[in-house]
């Protein structure tokens, strides 16, 4: 109608729609950066800068100070570890900013070095970036402070420990939620993949965390890395 005011898009009743987080993506494979920060800026994610090396990553971080960083391991110069120092320095430097990490390959040691350094960290592989839902399920966990395994790697983490294990003293579901619980799972995301009632996950993980030795925990990321230090360790 004449003289009525359509309502702005993108705006709610106090101004415009924030972004579902402030992100920076590092990967010099150009065209998995163009894709990640397509899907992020499609899913709601501002993206403030993209990198294709260490050095500019930093540079990034620093100019804009992001709530996430999602980092490739291997970048140049020589392709081996530059994107898991630049994150090692932003922890250092801005503990505030999330970090998750994209790896080709599944590389025990990096990874167990960068999630001992506390929350809002994620270790993920790259065939993970095909699931939408799960690269976004992720990106959320960590930047509300979980941190997020890749399930693969847990799987290398527990055949590491088989002999000898002290994990053998658990039953197969807590195995099956112990495994859970080191992806970064909350008690009820636990739920939702085995389809058993809260109550009953409460009871394996107090279970699991007797049987382990073990300080119980409401926080998620110190479960997780509870877990890691000890398959670490043993």
């Amino acid at each position: 109608m004449p003289g009525q005011r359509l309502p702005d898009v993108g705006r709610d009743d106090d101004g415009p729609i924030p972004p579902r987080g402030r992100v920076i993506v590092a990967d010099d494979d150009v065209l998995l950066r163009e894709g990640l920060a397509s899907l992020l800026t499609r899913e709601g994610f501002e993206v403030l800068g993209q990198a294709g090396d260490g050095t500019r990553l930093l540079e990034l971080v620093r100019q804009y100070v992001p709530d996430l960083a999602i980092v490739d391991v291997r970048m140049p110069p020589t392709g081996t570890t530059e994107g898991l120092q630049a994150a090692s320095e932003i922890r250092r430097l801005f503990p505030s900013v999330a970090i998750l990490v994209l790896s080709a390959y599944v590389e025990v040691d990096h990874a167990l070095e960068l999630l001992s350094s506390g929350d809002r960290i994620g270790y993920l592989l790259k065939t993970r970036v095909t699931d939408v839902a799960e690269l976004i399920d992720a990106v959320e966990r960590i930047a509300k402070g979980g941190s997020v395994i890749d399930p693969f790697l847990v799987q290398r983490l527990f055949a590491a420990h088989r002999r000898g294990d002290p994990l053998a003293k658990l039953s197969a579901r807590e195995r099956e939620v112990l495994a859970l619980m080191a992806e970064g799972r909350s008690n009820a995301g636990i739920v939702h993949k085995l389809w058993i009632a809260e109550p009953t996950v409460e009871k394996h993980v107090h279970s699991i965390l007797t049987k382990l030795c073990l300080p119980e925990t409401d926080a998620d990321h110190r479960r997780v890395l509870a877990v890691l230090a000890f398959l670490n360790a043993s």
